[in-house]
């Protein structure tokens, strides 16, 4: 008895270091730990009123950018206490610098938290709906503004359901109907370690329209950014831990159908999609365990990426923006329009550069 004792404790430890070991080089892998930094610079400054990071950018066919900023998230640094706060960006301004819109409407600005974006336009009365991923108290929910003169938001809507339970990023496709991704399946830290460490593709993509709530596609790591194709016929789908970007066709009843994925190299964070070109812009994260054990003196880098001719047999993916850490830190979106490009950032600052 004693015998069989030993030896059933004797291969649990076993079966532990094997565990423990998979783990240690799923991390490893996952997080690219042994990637080489990539750098490329571009003539750049940083947009003014923007201190607390610009987690998303989108940009309207007009030049209008707008920006969601001072996002409070699990396990990333935060420098401000105050609520966050949406912006808008004239890029066809001499001078173009954020101005912060107000908000209009029975929404708690106080726990106002914003993460994803996405701006649509209605084309039969020119109406702008700006679509927000909402954070507050830790929880998950979608809110609907319309955009309306002197800069600023008529709050419409608040939308919550069980499928939004961990949305990260939004794009709306009508004036309440929208795709949303879901990062996490576990809240709970130790069931979603698990799953990262287990390769386990629980995330997916949920539809939402006032009629009806559905997931439309599943079996994804963690999906991230989220954007359409200038056809609006595509859905493109950052899943962060796979390293890649999921392509998808829309159905009838807006279902979405897996076409292919294109590796990246880099933990991406949003996609911006160019209205002309079709062109992906993704703001990466290079070197993500530095973003995790956040130090000052040795701090996360940045990345942008662009993918040209995704639909293609041979894909191409390019580095556009590179660097350690000291002008940017733990970028997460890059915008271009009109031979500009807006960088913007977890918590750090956001960037204007000159693309050459």
């Amino acid at each position: 008895m004693a015998a069989m004792q030993k030896l059933l404790i004797s291969a649990l430890v076993a079966a532990l270091a094997v565990f423990v070991g998979h783990a240690f080089l799923k991390v490893k892998k996952l997080l690219l730990v042994n990637r080489e930094l990539p750098m490329k610079p571009l003539n750049c400054h940083y947009l003014k009123n923007i201190e607390f990071g610009a987690e998303d950018i989108t940009i309207l066919r007009d030049g209008r950018a707008f920006l969601s900023t001072g996002l409070k998230y699990p396990g990333m640094p935060s420098f401000s206490d105050e609520p966050g706060k949406m912006y808008v960006l004239d890029l066809l301004h001499p001078k173009p610098a954020p101005v912060e819109l107000k908000i209009k409407g029975e929404l708690d600005l106080h726990a106002f938290n914003p993460h994803g974006i996405s701006v649509y336009t209605d084309e039969a009365d020119d109406s702008v709906y700006v679509f927000v991923v909402n954070h507050p108290n830790s929880k998950s929910q979608v809110e609907i503004f319309r955009f309306v003169e002197d800069e600023t938001l008529v709050h419409l809507k608040t939308i919550t359901h069980p499928l939004l339970h961990s949305v990260n990023d939004i794009v709306a496709v009508g004036p309440e109907h929208f795709y949303a991704t879901n990062d996490h399946y576990f809240h709970s830290e130790t069931p979603h370690f698990l799953t990262v460490i287990l390769g386990l593709p629980l995330c997916d993509v949920v539809y939402y329209s006032p009629e009806e709530v559905r997931v439309a596609a599943d079996g994804i790591q963690s999906g991230n950014g989220i954007n359409i194709s200038p056809d609006k016929r595509f859905i493109y789908v950052s899943d962060i831990l796979d390293h890649d970007v999921d392509v998808f066709e829309r159905q009838d009843g807006e279902h979405l159908l897996f076409i292919k994925s294109v590796a990246v190299g880099s933990l991406c964070d949003n996609i911006e999609v160019d209205h002309v070109t079709g062109d992906l812009w993704l703001g990466c994260h290079p070197n993500p365990l530095k973003l995790i054990n956040f130090d000052p003196k040795d701090p996360p880098g940045s990345e942008v990426l662009r993918i040209k001719n995704i639909h293609s047999d041979q894909p191409v993916v390019t580095l556009e923006y590179g660097n350690d850490g000291h002008e940017l830190m733990a970028s997460t979106v890059a915008a271009r329009y009109d031979g500009k490009l807006l960088i913007g950032t977890v918590f750090h600052k956001a960037l204007s550069c000159v693309l050459k």
